[in-house]
């Protein structure tokens, strides 16, 4: 009896320690087959990074065999162009550098120009009062300083003779075109389009040429401006900045513009002149 008993209790025991042992190959392979598992994924992520790398090099290969095969092109129709014409190499060359020379001088000439019109503009704006800088416009258009006043503080009530009010911001605009001796001006007289009713004025043509001569005179006469540097032009109605439907439409349309722009002769001359070679 006492031996069954301890066969019995062998068995168990060896039954026992197989399923421990068992259970713990299953735990271990488990692990192995998780780390398996995210080593393939690992795998797979990096195989796609480096696909996507190759696609992108085989693109930019592609764009640099077109960019090469464009060059290529240009290059032979260059070439073709030179030979048809006679043309060396060298000379193309020289010629190409003669006009990227020029460009660079005429860059040069409208920079230069450019800068002064800025000074000019801010020394005027500088001068100006915060009550005339109300009526009076100052602005850089093209190349061209454009200063435009409201007839109401230029000329007397329907009149084209200037009052004692501008006189003051006439000065100043004077001083202004008396320092930039370079510069010539054009006083360009506008209106609205209401018919003028003045047996000496005739239409808003006449208006506006008359209005643009008084300030050009007055420039002469009061502040000594060279009238050589001077010239007056009336542009009547035909010129508007607004509609003339509304009475601040046409408020703003009755205006005379002083124009400062450098001296045509002397800016073609700066133009013309051909950059010396380095």
């Amino acid at each position: 009896m006492r031996k069954n008993v301890f066969i019995i209790s062998m068995l168990a025991g060896a039954v026992l320690l197989t399923s421990c042992a068992s259970k713990k190959d299953l735990e271990n392979c488990q692990n192995e087959k998780r780390e398996l598992i995210a080593d393939f994924q690992n795998t797979k992520e990096d195989l796609a990074a480096s696909r996507s790398r190759v696609a992108s090099l085989e693109e930019q290969l592609a764009q640099v065999q077109r960019d090469y095969a464009a060059l290529q092109g240009a290059l032979d129709k260059s070439l073709t162009n030179a030979n048809q014409n006679n043309i060396s190499i060298e000379k193309l060359v020289d010629q190409i550098n003669e006009s990227n020379q020029y460009i660079r001088h005429l860059v040069a000439v409208k920079t230069k120009s450019d800068s002064l019109n800025v000074v000019l503009t801010n020394n005027l704006t500088r001068s100006l009062s915060k009550e005339e800088l109300k009526e009076v416009d100052v602005q850089v258009l093209k190349g061209v300083v454009y200063i435009s006043l409201a007839d109401n503080m230029l000329y007397k009530s329907g009149s084209y003779e200037i009052n004692d009010r501008a006189a003051e911001t006439l000065s100043k605009i004077a001083k202004i075109i008396m320092d930039y001796s370079d510069y010539d001006v054009l006083v360009e007289g506008n209106t609205d389009n209401v018919p003028i009713m003045r047996e000496n004025i005739r239409n808003n043509w006449d208006l506006s040429c008359l209005r643009a001569s008084s300030v050009v005179q007055y420039l002469q006469e009061k502040y000594g401006v060279n009238p050589k540097r001077l010239t007056a032009g009336g542009r009547g109605e035909y010129n508007p900045v607004t509609s003339n439907d509304t009475n601040a439409g046409k408020m703003r349309n009755r205006r005379t513009q002083i124009i400062i722009t450098p001296k045509l002769d002397q800016f073609m001359e700066l133009i013309e002149q051909a950059p010396d070679k380095e």
